[in-house]
């Protein structure tokens, strides 16, 4: 993901420093969690062809009687959830216990694809049924095909 830094639009504000972030169209803070979320956008939609306006950063959903946020989720053209991408910082290693997290939220929106990553570690995941499968990031054309029906 390094060859996406030079595109992030980064400025200074009160001494701070922030990234422009596409997809919600706005000025955030660039933490380290932020850099990694703004450099897997980036990825996405320039590499794998995803449409900007059906990534949707920091959505809030209710796991049981939390509410939660999804670092991103990217939606099919029928604006089904497709894909939950959970993003960490560079030095929190993606284990058992992210795949958890991405399957808890999971456990809501029923998407077919998991995509977990600190920035250096990118593991995508398909569910077939009540199982979890490592596979190839999908471009934007077989993510929004796939045929997968909700409650599974």
């Amino acid at each position: 993901m390094a060859d996406t830094h030079d595109r992030l639009r980064i400025r200074e504000s009160d001494g701070h420093r922030e990234v422009f972030d596409p997809a919600r169209r706005r000025w955030v803070a660039l933490t380290p969690e932020e850099w990694v979320r703004q450099h897997t956008l980036l990825m996405l939609h320039e590499g794998y062809g995803y449409p900007w306006e059906l990534m949707r950063v920091e959505g809030a959903i209710t796991v049981g009687s939390l509410t939660k946020r999804c670092d991103i989720v990217v939606y099919g053209s029928d604006v089904t959830p497709r894909m939950v991408v959970e993003c960490k910082q560079e030095e929190v290693a993606i284990t058992q216990r992210v795949v958890d997290q991405a399957c808890r939220y999971n456990t809501v929106l029923r998407v077919p694809f998991l995509l977990l990553t600190n920035g250096r570690t990118l593991l995508c995941l398909r569910k077939f049924g009540q199982s979890l499968q490592q596979v190839a990031l999908p471009r934007w054309e077989e993510l929004n095909a796939t045929d997968f029906p909700k409650g599974q």
